[in-house]
């Protein structure tokens, strides 16, 4: 008796082949189809982003001039700069109350490179803190009046971080359009609804959380305290208001405003007069006034305990190194006991932005705090008009499209506690004097 051979349990493949036998057909050759990619697909010179840099790169030579960026600077980054040996009186860093290099800042360094030495080697979670951390943690939660604090090694990182771990995809954000790119890129990433409002403007945030408020569980509001690109301090009583009407975190990054903002330089709430309590998230960076590098979210120990354990910035990250964050803690103790050097920023900013209103220049909405744009309008007239300051020997750099919108393009001054009244009024003179002929320049290129 001939064995029957059934088609269950088979393959969909040997099915189709014992079939084809059945009737007599020759089965199909099996054929490995690979699909064909272009090679461009694995070349990184295809890629938009690259085109737009060989775009500026273009520009630059076409008109002359060198690269505004990635100077590479001789020695400290002071009121004054050193490069290949020129000096420029220089209004492109952050040293705002002059402390970059200060005697003590570098011993409490030198002391702590000897004592714990340069990296913290892991993760604070894994490799464990050193008593630096908590000092300057401690600190900056005095400064703020919260429960707790907490210093990441990125000051970028940081705001990534802390949106993505406490919002999510059921939440909303409203941020000011004028907000730093780590505060929207944490927003993005946290995977919530997104909604911005023009700078500043509280009544369209107003508008936007009646529309969309009730659509979503939880929300925050993000907002730089002074915006780094426009020198304008935030409407911080108005926020508030709006925070506790519609029931949102406020999150308020002071990057820029830690040592420049209120009487004693702790920043918009000082300025204020506001209980910082009210304020859910304090961020600020330690790389500006505090003379280190990274970030630090001081809040309430809630906040502070879901970051330690679960913000991935922090916990996937190296710690800071224990020499920094004496460096931070050490810039910290000469802000509280030397309050003239706050005092000392306000004046010369409060200088400078008058002295650009008398010289006819345009500085949009600025308050008169650290940070004075020149606003110059199209983006070759702004990297010409820098090229030429550099050549008059002031130091202060292009912000140009896609940093700012175009027809937005604008110079930034930067201005120290060490910077001399000479210095700023010279600045500004020579900027009103050079920014006709850079636009005359600029017409000529483009035709």
């Amino acid at each position: 008796m001939t064995e029957k051979k059934h088609l269950f349990g088979m393959r969909a493949e040997e099915r189709e082949r014992l079939l084809q036998s059945m009737r007599g057909a020759k089965p199909e050759p099996r054929r490995d189809v690979t699909p064909q990619y272009s090679p461009d697909l694995t070349n990184f010179a295809t890629l938009p982003q690259y085109t737009q840099v060989q775009v500026e790169k273009a520009v630059c030579k076409k008109l002359g001039i060198e690269e505004p960026y990635y100077i590479c600077h001789d020695g400290l980054s002071q009121e004054v700069a050193h490069i290949n040996g020129r000096a420029y009186v220089n209004f492109s860093c952050y040293d705002y109350l002059g402390l970059n290099g200060d005697p003590r800042i570098m011993q409490a360094v030198q002391d702590a490179l000897a004592r714990y030495g340069v990296s913290a080697s892991a993760s604070r979670l894994t490799a464990g803190e050193r008593p630096p951390h908590r000092a300057l943690e401690e600190a900056l939660a005095a400064i703020y009046g919260t429960e707790d604090c907490l210093c990441f090694v990125s000051g970028h990182g940081t705001n990534v971080s802390t949106i993505a771990s406490v919002m999510g995809s059921r939440d909303v954000i409203f941020y000011d359009q004028a907000s730093h790119n780590s505060l929207i890129m944490g927003a993005a990433l946290s995977q919530a609804a997104r909604f911005s409002y023009p700078n500043n403007d509280c009544d369209a945030l107003e508008q936007s959380l009646r529309t969309h408020r009730a659509s979503f569980q939880r929300a925050m509001i993000v907002t730089e305290g002074l915006f780094g690109m426009d020198g304008v301090i935030t409407n911080l009583p108005r926020l508030l208001e709006l925070k506790e009407q519609y029931a949102c975190f406020l999150m308020v990054d002071e990057a820029h405003s830690l040592g420049t903002v209120g009487k004693y330089g702790h920043g918009v709430g000082e300025h204020f007069g506001i209980h910082k309590e009210r304020v859910d998230i304090w961020m600020g960076t330690l790389s500006k006034t505090l003379c280190g590098c990274g970030g630090y979210i001081a809040g309430t120990k809630a906040l502070i305990d879901i970051l330690r354990y679960e913000a991935p910035g922090f916990v996937y990250s190296v710690g800071m190194p224990p020499l920094l964050a004496c460096a931070s803690l050490c810039a910290l103790d000469c802000m509280e006991k030397e309050p003239w050097r706050v005092a000392a920023i306000q004046e010369k900013s409060q200088t400078m932005l008058s002295l650009a209103h008398e010289a006819g220049l345009d500085t949009g909405k600025a308050d008169g705090y650290a940070v004075i744009p020149i606003l110059v309008g199209d983006s070759v007239t702004c990297v010409l008009l820098a090229a030429m300051l550099k050549e008059e020997g002031i130091l202060t750099l292009p912000i140009i499209y896609p940093g700012v919108q175009e027809g937005r393009a604008r110079l930034r001054f930067f201005v120290s506690a060490r910077h001399t009244d000479l210095q700023i009024k010279e600045a500004i003179a020579t900027c009103a004097k050079l920014l006709p002929r850079a636009r005359a320049n600029a017409k000529r290129a483009a035709g």
